[in-house]
C-alpha cells in the first residue's frame, strides 16, 4: 500500500530521523528539568503560572516520547516487534496527535491567562487563580483526547505477514470519504490555524493595552512632580510580557513553514499525496520545527526568567556538591581513625 506523506501516520511519517534523534535526547531532559524546576514553587511566578508552564512542559514531554521517539525515531532505529502491532502503533498516533493538540492548545490558554491578567484587574481576581487554571487545563486535556479518538481508526495494518498484520498507514479513504475529509479539516483548523489566530489576535490587544494603560500611568505618576517616575507594576507587568510574547512568539515562528504548507495544498488544491522533492524537503521542515518547539520552552524560561536560572545552578551543583562533602566526611572518619 503506498503511503501518503502528508499526513503523519505509521512508519510513513518519517522526517528526518537524524535531527529527530537529536531532538528526542535534548528535549527529554529539557523538559524534565523545567518541570522538576518549575514544580518546587521557587522561581518566583504565581501559582497559576506555574501551574501553566508545568503543564506546557509535560505536554512537550509527551509529545517528544510518543510523537518523535515512539512513532519516527522507532521505525529508524529501534525498529522492536510490539511497536509493529497494528493496536500498538493506532494507540501511539493517536497519543501522538492529543500530545500535539495539547502542547498548542495550553500555550494558548496561558496565552489568554497573560492576557486577562494584564488587561482586566476586575477578571483577574476571579480567573487569574489555582483553582481556575487547573479546571481549565483539565477540561482542555479532555476534550483534545476525546476529539482525537478518531485517528485509531485512521490507521489500516501496513502488511500481512503469515496472517499476521504488521504496522500501519493511513487509510486511503482517509483522503476521499466525506467524513474522514471532514474530520481532517476539523483537526487542521483546531491546530495550527484557530491557535494561530488566536495568539495574534491576544497578543495584539495585550500590547494595545499596554501602550494605553503605560501612557497613563507615566502621565499621572510623572505629573505629581516626584523626580523618579518609575513603576513598579509597570516593571512587573513587563516582566509578565516579556514570558508571554516569547513562548508565544516562539511556538508561531516554529508552527510557521508548517502552517504555510498545509495552506499551500489546500489554498492551490494540489494533491497532497503528490510532490516534488523541494516540497517534501519544507514539509519535513516542517514537522522538524514544530518537534523543536516543544524543547525550546525551557531555555525561554532560563534566558527571561533569573530565578529559573539560578534554581538550574543549584540542581547543577547539587551532585557535585554532594561528592564533595561524602569525600570530606571520608577524609574526616580517616583521620579521626588515624589520630586514635
Amino acid at each position: 500500500m503506498e503511503s501518503n506523506p502528508r499526513h503523519c501516520g505509521g512508519s510513513d511519517c518519517g522526517g528526518f530521523p537524524f535531527q529527530d534523534w537529536v531532538e528526542g535526547d535534548q528535549c527529554i531532559p529539557a523538559n524534565l528539568l523545567a518541570i522538576v524546576i518549575l514544580s518546587w514553587g521557587k522561581c518566583g511566578l504565581s501559582t497559576c503560572t506555574t501551574r501553566y508552564l508545568v503543564t506546557m512542559a509535560t505536554a512537550d514531554l509527551l509529545f517528544i516520547i510518543t510523537m518523535v521517539i515512539l512513532w519516527t525515531i522507532g521505525y529508524y532505529y529501534f525498529p522492536p516487534p510490539y511497536l509493529n502491532i497494528p493496536s500498538v502503533c493506532r494507540v501511539i498516533a493517536f497519543l501522538s496527535h492529543a500530545a500535539t493538540d495539547c502542547s498548542v492548545w495550553f500555550t494558548v490558554a496561558f496565552t489568554f491567562d497573560r492576557f486577562v491578567l494584564i488587561s482586566s484587574q476586575k477578571l483577574k481576581a476571579k480567573y487569574c487563580t489555582e483553582k481556575t487554571a487547573v479546571v481549565v487545563l483539565a477540561t482542555t486535556c479532555i476534550l483534545l483526547c476525546l476529539k482525537n479518538i478518531p485517528f485509531y481508526f485512521a490507521n489500516d495494518p501496513g502488511e500481512i505477514t503469515d496472517n499476521v498484520p504488521w504496522g500501519c498507514y493511513t487509510k486511503p479513504s482517509y483522503f476521499s470519504e466525506p467524513g474522514w475529509v471532514g474530520f481532517d479539516w476539523f483537526d487542521k483548523v483546531l491546530t495550527p490555524l484557530l491557535p494561530f489566530a488566536l495568539i495574534l489576535l491576544l497578543n495584539a490587544l495585550t500590547v494595545r493595552y499596554i501602550l494605553v494603560a503605560s501612557r497613563v500611568r507615566k502621565g499621572l505618576r510623572c505629573q505629581s512632580k516626584r523626580a523618579n517616575c518609575s513603576d513598579p507594576e509597570m516593571e512587573s507587568r513587563r516582566k509578565s510580557v516579556i514570558l508571554l510574547f516569547t513562548i508565544s512568539g516562539n511556538f508561531i515562528l516554529l508552527w510557521l513553514v508548517y502552517f504555510i504548507d498545509f495552506l499551500f495544498y489546500n489554498i492551490t488544491g494540489r494533491d497532497p499525496g503528490v510532490y516534488n522533492d523541494s516540497e517534501y524537503i519544507v514539509l519535513q521542515v516542517g514537522f522538524m520545527l514544530l518537534s523543536l518547539s516543544c524543547c525550546t520552552n525551557t531555555f525561554i524560561y532560563g534566558a527571561t526568567q533569573s530565578k529559573f536560572r539560578e534554581q538550574v545552578k543549584s540542581v547543577v551543583k547539587y551532585p557535585v556538591t554532594l561528592i564533595i562533602q561524602s569525600m570530606k566526611g571520608k577524609n574526616n572518619r580517616q583521620e579521626s581513625r588515624g589520630g586514635v
